[in-house]
């Protein structure tokens, strides 16, 4: 993932915006010649170092980032990216408020809608606000090592950070909700708990236990119902929108191959292969892999059973491949990380799989800043 400076030359942001409008005007019907706007933001940047983006170029913007993001499989519907104009924002309240409404938004009673909150941007004068937390929603791991942390082993040492900070923990449940980290412009980071309303969350069951009394529903598992990204920075024309937390829908694997299998995160897999009775002595039984198919299809059938919107990796690859299509004749390439497009499991049975891409790098785009990783483990913030 390409990291970027939050500073750039007036110059720069000039080549950039020169880039992006002209992109604009050429992909609206109806935006009109590109070189009054060019004029006007030329004048502007000369007066300010800065300009404005319209709201129409916010929302075109927003929406063609998602359709670069080259880790993304599910570009296929870019341009149904709600996008939520909130740049007269700059105080840690309002941002967290709206950060907790962008959730209940983009939750929709189960039928996720893809969404973006833009808050604002950085400026000559001073940088953008900041979101320190990695998702707007994130599960709290108590302890210090995977082996023995209770929760997510990944927000370790983020959890121990706001402990040290004033917060006084949840009820030591593998899923206690974790504060949101926001920082305001000219402020310090504060910590927001998070409105037990603005989460959905799923439990997990498996589909041959419900009712059998295999014990998977007293496990207590459950995942969120929407994978809101905060860290990221929106980039577009040489604007840097430091604090713009999107959505789009989960992937089953993302949570039965990732988040609950990995061994650096609740490590799942060896209790899964135990209650199935499977021959754990042995990495030649397989027994990790028919675990790790197991807890995919109780995920995907326990979202399914609560009528909450998710893609299965089988079909989510049809659709990106429907996506390089479509892209193709409209004459844009597609560029791809195949290490993020490949599903984590069953990658050659997937259409993806058996095709190479191009790693391209092209704006506007989603980036990480510098430090935007340690601000996500809580670094400095105590």
């Amino acid at each position: 993932m390409e990291i970027l400076q939050r500073r750039s030359t007036t110059a720069q942001v000039w080549g950039a915006a020169e880039e992006f409008i002209r992109l604009f005007h050429r992909e609206t019907p109806g935006a009109g010649d590109p070189r009054t706007r060019l004029a006007a933001v030329r004048a502007e940047l000369a007066e300010s170092g800065t300009y404005r983006h319209t709201p129409q170029e916010l929302v075109h913007g927003a929406r063609v980032a998602w359709r670069n993001s080259n880790r993304c499989i599910g570009r296929l519907y870019w341009n149904s990216l709600r996008v939520r104009d909130r740049r007269g924002l700059t105080d840690s309240d309002a941002i967290a408020a709206e950060c907790f409404e962008h959730l209940r938004e983009a939750t929709n009673r189960g039928r996720v809608r893809p969404t973006i909150t833009v808050f604002a941007p950085d400026t000559p004068q001073s940088p953008g606000p900041l979101i320190w937390s990695e998702q707007l929603v994130r599960y709290a791991g108590y302890g210090d090592h995977h082996s023995v942390t209770v929760g997510d082993a990944r927000n370790a040492p983020l959890t121990e950070a706001l402990l040290r900070l004033g917060w006084s923990g949840g009820a030591g449940t593998p899923f206690d909700l974790l504060p949101l980290v926001v920082q305001g412009v000219d402020d310090k980071p504060r910590w927001f708990d998070t409105p037990a309303d603005a989460v959905l969350e799923v439990p997990i069951r498996h589909p041959d236990g419900d009712g059998g009394g295999d014990g998977w529903a007293d496990w207590g598992l459950r995942w969120h119902a929407v994978p809101a990204i905060s860290n990221m920075c929106l980039e577009i024309g040489g604007i840097h929108y430091p604090a713009a937390p999107f959505n789009g829908w989960y992937m089953g694997t993302e949570i039965g191959a990732r988040n609950l299998a990995d061994a650096d995160r609740y490590n799942l897999l060896p209790a899964v292969g135990r209650r199935l009775g499977l021959d754990t002595s042995s990495d030649r039984s397989l027994w990790k892999d028919r675990a790790l198919v197991e807890l995919n299809r109780a995920v995907l059938h326990s979202f399914d059973r609560a009528e909450v919107t998710i893609a299965d990796h089988h079909t989510e690859s049809r659709r990106f491949l429907t996506h390089l299509e479509r892209e193709e004749r409209r004459g844009r390439d597609v560029g791809a990380d195949w290490s993020w497009i490949v599903p984590p499991i069953s990658g050659s049975a997937t259409p993806v799989f058996h095709r190479t891409y191009e790693d391209r790098q092209v704006s506007p785009a989603y980036v990480h800043h510098p430090g935007a990783q340690d601000r996500a483990q809580g670094r400095d913030l105590v």
